[in-house]
């Protein structure tokens, strides 16, 4: 696998006639929305395939699958846009594999709401083992409310092999947590039994493979209560065959520019678990100091002491594919940065002819405009650059798998950059 970041005067012709891949292909899998407008420092990533097929009359993915010795989801990997239609077109070229040297199996898992483009889900569960439906929340009283039917959404991740995963937090679909609740619940066992119940009766009706729970700020105070609450529900669920993950954000600084987290013992609650998702959600907030989100020079700060203290096999590393883009100057608390996708973030540099600079340390991209009004911006992202160098800590550090937040848009390029390097487990 190649990264290619794109040098001043390149053309998407000039770059596909020195890779010798086809433009078509270069766009459909780098997911490219500006070919006719390159932006300098933009990444295109670039794999040989190792097998072509050409449809023939009467083929279906299963029968071309099964020719080949592959799995449909294999073929639906490496071939993303074929999610998007219901056949396939006689004379059509599809990848069967690529030139790659994957050693390993990782799990991964994705957060979705309820709302997710049918599309989007389509196409991006045969990158899933597991797909966490944020779709549940814990009141006081230790009663569960839904905020939405997600019937259709488990069947569908069953279909592809992918385990759904019923998500369970205080939190709303804005984002807003109740500490009051979170309270209320871990110090009073009555409101933990009924919540345990509850959660219990959902998982069999609604046939989940297991539950994902989430408790906002653990700290040095209520760590212990915490892990008391999570042994006696983890016996309860193991006991009744459902798989048991917990999302974890770790207690960070995210007003300074130097991004630091609290080393909490997460020991204490890896024990009862299956797995333990430490995601990066409350890394992306809007109203954090202008930075990289997630940086990987911090990612290794955290990852050493994780797994100095967890088994690594029990982690997955949270990553997330937003983008911001803040107005300057910053004012704490007051200054709230847009979320765009990578593609937005080019189509910005492209449109003002602003080459994208690139942080090693933090490994992501990163640049500054004007608007039309006249006020200055910063933009941080990540590109395929910033995926591949996360991707890499799984296999460095042992970990079980990669955890996104979330996958309600398809980031083509990230996908590619792993599919490129892993083999993805299906439940």
């Amino acid at each position: 696998m190649i990264i290619h970041v794109v040098q001043p005067s390149e053309t998407i012709n000039s770059i596909s006639d020195y890779y010798k891949i086809p433009v078509d292909r270069l766009i459909l899998e780098n997911g490219i929305t500006n070919p006719d407008n390159l932006a300098i420092g933009q990444t295109i990533v670039i794999v040989q395939p190792e097998t072509l097929y050409t449809v023939q009359a009467g083929d279906t993915l299963e029968s071309i699958a099964a020719q080949h010795g592959v799995t449909p989801m294999e073929i639906l990997r490496n071939n993303p846009y074929l999610s998007d239609r219901e056949i396939l077109y006689v004379g059509e070229s599809i990848v069967i594999s690529y030139q790659t040297n994957k050693t390993r199996t990782i799990a991964t898992s994705g957060y979705i709401f309820p709302y997710i483009d049918k599309s989007v889900l389509i196409k991006t569960l045969p990158f899933l083992s597991y797909l966490t439906i944020f779709n549940y929340r814990a009141t006081k009283e230790g009663e569960i409310v839904s905020s939405a039917d997600d019937t259709e959404l488990i069947q569908l991740a069953k279909t592809y092999g992918t385990a759904p995963m019923m998500f369970v937090s205080t939190m709303t679909g804005e984002g807003i947590i109740s500490r009051e609740v979170s309270f209320e619940i871990l110090n009073n066992t009555s409101v933990q039994d009924r919540l345990i119940d509850k959660s219990l009766q959902i998982l069999k009706t609604k046939g989940f493979y297991g539950i994902n729970i989430y408790t906002e700020s653990i700290n040095y105070d209520n760590l212990n209560i915490f892990a008391e609450f999570l042994k006696r529900a983890s016996a309860i669920f193991h006991s009744e065959g459902f798989r048991v993950l917990i999302t974890i954000t770790p207690a960070t600084n995210i007003n300074t520019p130097n991004i630091s987290f609290e080393k909490i013992d997460y020991s204490k609650l890896s024990e009862f678990v299956d797995g333990i998702l430490f995601s990066s959600y409350d890394w992306a907030r809007s109203y954090s100091y202008p930075n990289a989100i997630f940086p990987v020079n911090v990612l290794r700060e955290m990852l050493d002491y994780m797994v100095s203290i967890i088994p690594p096999e029990k982690i997955f590393l949270g990553v997330t594919a937003l983008g911001y883009d803040w107005t300057l100057p910053y004012v704490p608390g007051a200054t709230e940065a847009t979320v765009i996708s990578y593609n937005n973030a080019v189509q910005i540099a492209a449109d003002n002819g602003i080459p994208i600079q690139f942080n090693e340390a933090a490994q992501s991209p990163y640049f500054y405009y004007m608007d039309i009004d006249g006020i200055l911006h910063v933009v941080w992202t990540k590109d395929a650059r910033s995926f591949d160098a996360r991707a890499k800590l799984v296999e460095e550090y042992n970990l079980q798998g990669l955890s996104f937040w979330t996958v309600m848009k398809f980031d083509a390029q990230m996908w590619f950059v792993i599919n490129n390097q892993y083999y993805i487990q299906k439940i």
